[in-house]
């Protein structure tokens, strides 16, 4: 957080700080294997607990009115998701064709490591060496590597130029929304004195408030997680956030409907959830989940990439820049949601929801909050990505 406010450049292209300080750590863990043959590994229990919490967080601003507004482009996601997912696939294949080498090093490149990230990477590990591909888990996690960075560094310079560049000031102005004012988050207000100073309360009131939603979010986490073990029975792969997501968006709708009695007058039982506090709080949890999996890198695994698998890399991420600047912000209606859309595609299409997320907040950050896009991002990436990686994965698999 100190460098992104003292390094302008970081500001200017709305880098998350967790991936600011990150990479930082990652480099110097790099350089500590390469001079000392020193490998530095972390456990990742806490990581899912904040991967958990943050996502728990989110499912609570699942408003359906805002969902309902949110169709359209929601529908226009998957359509483009479909369409980059095949790209990121036909692309490589051509690559090797042209330079000679084995076309399973790009569909390891492909969408197995891009939009699927490192878990889809490690789950066709197996698969594409029983095909015959060689080191087809190492080429798979470095690639994912490489996109887990490339998306988060991509998602908010692309975001800002849309912004400097296609926008115009009426555009950029808050829209009139039948939502919660709370849905707004703590993005848009805090960032001038005056929001500030709308939060003014004592230290004993603002314990009661940040523990009342973390005792909320932290509720809704083991209620979702005994709902993912039952998703998990169903044979379908779900990640192990969608339970406690779906649960809170559950909780979160259906509160809408309960009221209660209080000094004989009847009061609206959502009041009782501080969304304010709860998107705080999931906002801190969201900065930690990245952090720590960021100084997770294992940046040495990317000098195992030959020069076939480099250009196709480098060739995915001009592929997603080209795709979300001239194809995705036109079709999502070229406004300020589509342009943070675009930040979150980036994000997910090359590295991981979350990724997508920190995007995303680091747009709004600067500029102003939206919430269409954190409610379509988060149902992308938890319902429809991995389904729809797999069975076009398995389709090309099947035509190799």
């Amino acid at each position: 957080m100190v460098l992104t406010r003292k390094v302008e450049i970081l500001q200017k292209f709305c880098i998350p700080s967790p991936v600011s300080g990150g990479i930082i750590f990652s480099l110097v863990a790099l350089a500590l294997y390469a001079c000392f043959d020193i490998e530095v590994s972390f456990d990742g229990t806490l990581k899912d607990v904040f991967m958990l919490a943050f996502f728990t967080s989110v499912g609570f601003q699942s408003d359906l009115k805002v969902l309902k507004q949110g169709g359209r482009l929601l529908v226009i996601m998957l359509v483009l998701l479909v369409v980059i997912i095949a790209l990121q696939n036909l692309m490589p294949m051509g690559i090797t064709k042209l330079m000679g080498v084995d076309p399973l090093i790009g569909m390891a490149a492909g969408s197995i490591s891009m939009t699927g990230g490192h878990g889809t990477a490690g789950g066709f590990a197996g698969v594409l060496e029983s095909m015959g591909l060689h080191g087809a888990g190492t080429i798979g996690m470095a690639a994912a590597t490489f996109g887990l960075i490339a998306g988060s560094m991509l998602g908010g310079p692309l975001a800002e130029k849309i912004v400097r560049t296609k926008l115009t000031h009426e555009q950029m102005q808050p829209q009139d929304e039948e939502i919660d004012p709370a849905m707004s988050g703590i993005e848009s207000d805090e960032a001038s004195p005056t929001g500030r100073a709308k939060r003014v309360s004592t230290n004993e009131m603002e314990f009661q408030q940040y523990a009342k939603a973390s005792y909320f979010i932290i509720l809704i986490m083991g209620g979702g997680t005994l709902l993912s073990w039952l998703f998990a029975k169903t044979g379908v792969t779900f990640p192990t956030y969608f339970g406690a997501l779906i649960l809170a968006a559950i909780v979160r709708n259906v509160i809408g409907f309960v009221n209660y009695k209080e000094n004989g007058k009847w009061k609206k039982a959502e009041k009782l959830l501080d969304m304010e506090r709860i998107i705080s709080v999931g906002n801190i949890c969201l900065s930690m989940f990245l952090g720590m999996a960021m100084i997770s890198l294992k940046l040495w695994e990317l000098q195992s990439l030959a020069l076939p698998l480099i250009v196709i890399l480098v060739s995915q991420v001009l592929l997603m820049a080209l795709f979300a600047y001239f194809v995705a912000f036109p079709l999502l209606g070229r406004d300020y949601d589509a342009a943070v859309l675009c930040a979150g595609m980036c994000g997910f299409g090359l590295g991981a929801t979350p990724n997508a997320m920190a995007n995303m907040s680091a747009v709004c950050y600067k500029y102003r909050y939206t919430v269409k896009p954190f409610l379509i991002v988060p149902i992308i990436g938890a319902m429809f990505a991995d389904i729809i990686n797999t069975g076009l994965i398995t389709l090309f698999l099947n035509i190799l």
